[in-house]
């Protein structure tokens, strides 16, 4: 392992904070590639294949790819989703290869809901799981999206994690994310102690 360019993985589910998580590392000098991000850059890019599909239910009144919109018209619909995945995944990971091409000198992370389904998978150094418990996340939820209780519900029973990265043959570590509200600040402190303490360990 080249330990001046380490490949992480970097992932959570909905609202533990990998994204928090995200942003100590890049401070402590990595690249930071956020794949939810490269979503939606390939939702612009495949505007028209998605219209094409799914129609101009779609779009928003600006004439771009309305993400809700498009969510909704797939919840619950594995065959519809299957076909957006089709078309957005292959432009993600695409996007992915040429950053880290364009990132190569540095240590680098992978950010990603879905990081399972990412190009680089099985090339990671290091995996790291970003966990929080259920209600915390159902209130950081509330909060940041303002869903109502009943759609956060139906999100997070749609989301199934642990089956993904079980049997990953890369080292996996996992980072706690409890703080909230008057407890942020101290967990925040919480949270770079144990970054560090992964990248001692990776660093050796």
């Amino acid at each position: 392992m080249n330990r001046d360019r380490l490949l992480l993985g970097l992932t959570g589910l909905y609202c533990a904070g990998k994204n928090f998580v995200g942003g100590i590392l890049e401070k402590k000098g990595f690249a930071v590639l956020d794949v939810d991000k490269l979503g939606h850059t390939a939702l612009v890019n495949q505007k028209n294949a998605i219209v094409e599909r799914f129609t101009s239910a779609v779009l928003g009144p600006d004439g771009a790819v309305d993400r809700r919109a498009l969510g909704k018209s797939v919840f619950g619909k594995p065959e519809e989703l299957a076909l957006l995945e089709s078309i957005v995944h292959p432009e993600v990971n695409d996007l992915t290869l040429k950053w880290l091409a364009a990132n190569s000198a540095l240590p680098r992370v992978i950010n990603a809901a879905l990081l399972h389904r990412s190009v680089v998978f099985d090339r990671l150094d290091a995996l790291v799981i970003v966990k929080a418990p259920r209600p915390l996340r159902m209130f950081r939820a509330r909060k940041r999206d303002g869903l109502s209780w009943k759609e956060l519900r139906r999100r997070f029973e749609s989301q199934h994690f642990d089956i993904y990265y079980s049997a990953k043959k890369a080292d996996t570590y996992y980072i706690y994310n409890w703080g909230f509200g008057i407890f942020s600040r101290l967990n925040r402190h919480g949270l770079e102690k144990q970054v560090d303490m992964i990248l001692n360990i990776l660093r050796g």
